[in-house]
């Protein structure tokens, strides 16, 4: 069964249309078509990539740079108090290429963004036991 086309890599070569409000040649930004609260904005490598950890580490700061000014203009812009940056690794991933939201926020704005069930550690040593495993697999990296 054939892939649907990667709307995102429409927008980056120019067959879909997007409110743009970045672009160079390595990302682009865009206003999300379905907004949290409006403002609420994308931003994509320009080359396909799926997933966070496919992010090329030439890339990298630039990423980061860019999406801190992003973050600034886009709270100046709506005279946000605040926002929410998030970026969905596969599952909620709705479109798989990597993209970061910038959703503008402000006090009581009544988004209830719940991160739950929690799932508490039934023990230190089941904490410890999660902790050692992580460590262990970045020591190998």
């Amino acid at each position: 069964m054939a892939e649907k086309p990667c709307v995102f890599c429409q927008i980056v070569s120019g067959e879909a249309v997007a409110y743009e409000v970045w672009r160079d040649d390595d990302l682009v930004a865009f206003l999300d078509t379905k907004p949290v609260f409006h403002g609420h904005v994308l931003m994509v490598p320009t080359v396909h990539i799926r997933t966070y950890d496919q992010l090329p580490v030439r890339l990298a700061e630039h990423w980061l740079t860019t999406s801190q000014r992003l973050q600034l203009a886009v709270q100046d812009a709506r005279r946000a108090d605040g926002s929410l940056i998030l970026m969905n690794n596969v599952v909620s991933q709705s479109v798989p290429h990597l993209h970061l939201h910038v959703i503008p926020r402000v006090r009581k704005d009544g988004l209830r963004f719940w991160l739950g069930p929690r799932h508490p550690y039934a023990s230190d040593a089941q904490a410890k036991d999660t902790a050692d495993r992580i460590k262990e697999l970045l020591d190998r990296q």
